[in-house]
């Protein structure tokens, strides 16, 4: 092949991997589909308790944050006789697909539609002192506790039950079924309303927060490592309320690859050691877990 063939062909090989790469990077940068939940997770779970009795979705936020706390929601929906007995509003959907401004609209009508709602808490020094899983487990528990019903089974967004070995026996005697759903914050109701409550009132604590120490910008950042919230840490440091066994100024510094890695669930193998894990602030913005 003649120099100039072989330089063409080069040039040709490298454009249509320049063209591979920003497929995939466009790819990547899309937008998910916006997916109705419903409840076939929610009946599966039932059918397997013989057609009646409680089901609990559970979804988190803020741990992605490098201050305050995470927050669990859990919403139970009474099932008898394979049918959901209270429909949540039809309008709930995964938290991050919806504005502010409708998740705070959505947030009395699922407390009215749900069998019963709860929040359960982790400080970020629990998170310090446990690792992101052991504070988002904790924060589960005391979220199913505050529930004040008998639970027949939990819904969780993920691939691992962490919470299964932890959940106590109820008034009959039986330990809660555990049911393990990727993608469950946006295809399943009872997770998606959790996931609503959970952002509201996370949201509204780090305004509150913010009011004690506003150069971190907590009510526009909500804790996340926006530019504004970096540029207060390098300058004043870290406040009590961050995570302060984070990596926080090198929040930005794990490559988005890296970090698409991890999937963007509740429970995952990959949370204590990968991007998400202890140790490992990152860059994700308000609306982001």
């Amino acid at each position: 092949m003649t120099p100039s063939r072989t330089a063409a062909s080069s040039a040709a090989a490298s454009r249509i991997a320049a063209s591979r790469t920003a497929a995939s990077r466009a790819a990547r940068r899309a937008p998910r589909p916006v997916v109705v939940p419903g409840y076939a997770a929610e009946l599966d779970l039932a059918a397997a308790l013989g057609g009646t009795g409680v089901v609990v979705g559970l979804d988190e936020v803020g741990r992605g944050a490098l201050a305050g706390p995470v927050v669990v929601g859990a919403c139970a929906l009474r099932i008898e006789d394979g049918r959901v007995l209270t429909d949540l509003p039809a309008e709930v959907r995964d938290s991050k697909a919806l504005t502010a401004r409708r998740r705070e609209a959505l947030v009395d009508p699922i407390g009215a539609a749900a069998h019963a709602h709860a929040l359960g808490w982790s400080s970020a020094a629990e998170i310090d002192e446990r690792g992101i899983m052991g504070a988002l487990t904790l924060a589960a528990l005391r979220a199913i506790e505050g529930l004040g019903t008998a639970v027949h089974a939990v819904l969780l967004d993920g691939n691992v039950d962490v919470i299964g070995p932890h959940l106590r026996p109820g008034a009959d005697g039986s330990v809660p079924r555990v049911g393990l759903r990727v993608g469950a914050d946006r295809e399943c109701r009872s997770v998606a309303a959790a996931s609503v409550i959970a952002k509201v009132a996370r949201d509204r604590h780090m305004v509150a927060l913010a009011a004690d120490a506003p150069d971190y910008r907590w009510d526009a950042n909500k804790g996340y490592a926006a530019a504004a919230h970096r540029e207060a840490l390098r300058r004043l440091g870290p406040h009590p309320l961050h995570r302060r066994s984070w990596n926080l100024l090198g929040a930005a510094a794990a490559p988005a690859a890296a970090r698409a890695q991890t999937p963007d669930v509740l429970w995952s193998a990959d949370d204590e050691t990968g991007p998400r894990g202890r140790n490992h602030g990152h860059g994700q913005q308000e609306d982001a877990r």
